[in-house]
């Protein structure tokens, strides 16, 4: 089953999300009723230490999959076929506790609030059944002239 980034972006090179970067994360995002959610399996490499993942990579993890929620909402919004470029417009972690890299964890992003051309996001890092980060950021689909526009 393609992610809605494999769908919408396939040759989309972003650290966080791209399906062409293969150095990136590639994450991979589905809807799920209200909720888009996703499954990532921590490399050891993106550690901060042992066992325990860098708080960066948590960062771009919950940014690029709220900033996707955020678009493939607005686009089920507008009703049209393809989601708007997105950018991060202002985004805030909570680090809550370590983020282990034993297991998948599990990213969980639902809208908020939203008008035609921007999304606020709230979403949630899961790992062992807690929440290890939490984010809240705006998503604004950004217009011709801006560096991102039509890059999906």
């Amino acid at each position: 089953m393609k992610s809605i980034q494999e769908t919408y972006a396939p040759n989309n090179a972003c650290f966080g999300w791209g399906p062409a970067n293969a150095k990136g994360l590639r994450i991979r995002s589905f809807p799920e009723g209200d909720e888009v959610v996703a499954e990532f399996q921590p490399e050891t490499y993106q550690e901060a230490f042992p066992g325990m993942l860098s708080g960066g990579i948590v960062g771009t993890l919950l940014d690029c999959h709220c900033n996707w929620t955020a678009a493939y909402h607005l686009m089920k919004r507008a009703g049209v076929d393809h989601p708007p470029c997105t950018v991060t417009a202002d985004y805030k972690i909570t680090l809550r506790r370590p983020t282990p890299t034993d297991q998948p964890v599990r990213l969980v992003a639902r809208v908020v609030e939203s008008s035609n051309d921007r999304a606020v996001v709230e979403g949630e890092l899961i790992a062992y059944d807690k929440v290890t980060a939490t984010c809240r950021g705006t998503f604004v689909a950004v217009k011709p002239g801006h560096p991102a526009y039509h890059r999906w």
